[in-house]
């Protein structure tokens, strides 16, 4: 039985739209005389054959299913997203306005150049300004995602190599890297070779010397790593790799914990993406869509993904003039009106605001470290970032999880956070309060993450059945991801129920 905690919101039990209705009702009318079936006003072809439960439903009907559907969603607009390695924040509501200017929002990519200098210049104006913050030369806005700007990085790296006619088949990867950093590797033909953290959560640069060789083109680095812990030694580690030969590529996925105070092309680095979705606005999730520049330093400028967006006095040109670019990596210029919102909220902060965001980051992960630390374990000590790693150890004497504890959260309220990952910790509990979040809002999830803490001591088998006040509750969730069901299925009644 799950205590009442607060006031549950009205949650109404809505049914499939398939049984909604009744036959005959429909949302809109159409004059029968303008379009009808077998006139040849409608081809063949543009017309579904009917089937037996189609939904039949009204106008009001329809508004309310849709509605009720969206407030079963929890986002950013509705409480906090406490999710380490997402950077799930609020962003400003005017850089949606922004990109919804008829100018950009109905830009057609196929349009000439001449046509659509405004568009151009704006994303110009933003590879200048993610170059200033990067400390790199050239930047490319046609990746689509993190994961999409590292693959582009070792695309150019394995052109670099094929052009020297020289051929390198290794890459090294720390422990604390994302999980998509291997992946890109492979795809480039190298083999990912693996860097294990010293005991502080950060490489060692002996280790790194052990492994660099020739026959290693690059080494990505995560930095901030996946324990939001800043890579000390990199300035050094970047030397060792330099002295071989090599590429130090930086996954700027974390940005948002050292922009305006740090810039990576200084410290070494070779390239590193950015995501624009995560650190520069529009919260990511469902999908989409996203954008992960590469800034690059000049060395590497000439294998850049055509086409690139230049300027001769005051015209700005998509210049196809780089002979040993790696191609096209994303139809068209990228996702524009990401870039859009990017632009409008680096303008809007300027880069002592850009720095104010890292710090208020950082300052909030802390806090929620500190004031967490006495219930939960800390895998490492050493002080973090923009975000925190917690575990389970000190709940498992009592028969508690670490996806008990995130089910918990949502009776409390609260998304839960990232869980098991990172993989180098077992239990994992990754916390990212995001710099928007205030402190009142984080004493309230440090209070729920203290109640939930006391549950596991004093009642485990709340947790354990957890979550009770949803409208959904525990759930099999292998069995939800190897046997989905994705097609409603109308089942006649049985025993007359």
């Amino acid at each position: 039985m799950h205590e009442k905690i607060g006031i549950p919101n009205l949650a109404i039990d809505e049914p499939l739209i398939f049984e909604l209705g009744n036959s005959g009702r429909h949302s809109v009318d159409f004059e029968k005389t303008v379009l009808s079936p077998g006139s040849g006003d409608i081809p063949a072809s543009a017309l579904r054959s009917d089937f037996d439960g189609f939904p039949e439903v009204s106008q009001v009907e329809l508004v309310r299913h849709f509605i009720r559907l969206s407030q079963y969603n929890y986002s950013v607009d509705t409480g906090f997203y406490p999710l380490g390695s997402c950077t799930m924040k609020y962003n400003p509501r005017v850089n949606e306005d922004m990109a919804g200017l008829a100018g950009f929002a109905s830009a057609h990519p196929e349009q000439p150049a001449t046509f659509c200098q405004g568009a151009l210049e704006l994303m110009h104006r933003l590879q200048r300004c993610l170059a200033e913050i990067t400390g790199m030369d050239r930047v490319t806005l046609q990746p689509a995602a993190g994961a999409h700007g590292e693959l582009t990085g070792m695309m150019m790296i394995r052109a670099f190599f094929r052009d020297r006619g020289e051929t390198r088949s290794k890459v090294l990867i720390p422990d604390t890297a994302h999980g998509t950093n291997p992946a890109s590797v492979a795809m480039c033909g190298f083999s990912a070779v693996p860097v294990s953290s010293g005991p502080k959560g950060y490489l060692e640069t002996g280790d790194v010397l052990e492994l660099m060789d020739e026959d290693t083109a690059a080494i990505m680095i995560t930095n901030p790593n996946t324990l939001g812990i800043f890579e000390r030694n990199i300035a050094d580690i970047a030397d060792a790799v330099h002295d071989k030969g090599g590429f130090v590529y930086c996954d700027g996925a974390n940005l948002n914990a050292l922009m305006g105070i740090v810039r990576f092309g200084d410290i070494g680095c070779d390239l590193m993406h950015m995501n624009l979705h995560k650190t520069f606005s529009t919260p990511h999730g469902g999908g989409g869509p996203g954008a992960g520049p590469l800034a690059v330093k000049e060395v590497l400028a000439p294998y850049l993904p055509v086409p690139l967006i230049s300027r001769t006095e005051d015209t700005y040109n998509l210049d196809y003039d780089l002979p040993k670019s790696i191609g096209k990596v994303r139809s068209f210029y990228g996702n524009f009106l990401i870039c859009v919102r990017a632009y409008a909220y680096i303008l809007a902060l300027g880069g002592s605001g850009l720095r104010r965001v890292s710090e208020n980051a950082v300052l909030n992960a802390n806090y929620l470290r500190k004031k967490l630390e006495e219930d939960y374990h800390l895998p490492v000590k050493t002080e973090t970032l923009h975000e925190c790693v917690f575990t389970d150890r000190k709940q498992h004497g009592y028969g508690v999880s670490t996806l008990d504890i995130a089910k918990r959260l949502i009776d409390y309220g609260y998304h839960p956070p990232t869980i098991y990952f990172p993989l180098v910790v077992s239990g994992a509990l990754m916390v990212e309060p995001t710099e928007t979040e205030s402190l009142q809002t984080l004493d309230r999830f440090v209070d729920a993450m203290h109640a939930i803490a006391r549950e596991a001591r004093e009642k485990p088998d709340l947790l354990k059945n957890a979550p009770g006040l949803s409208k959904i509750t525990r759930v099999d969730e292998v069995a939800a991801a190897r046997k989905p069901v994705l097609r409603w299925i109308k089942q006649e009644a049985v025993n007359g129920e």
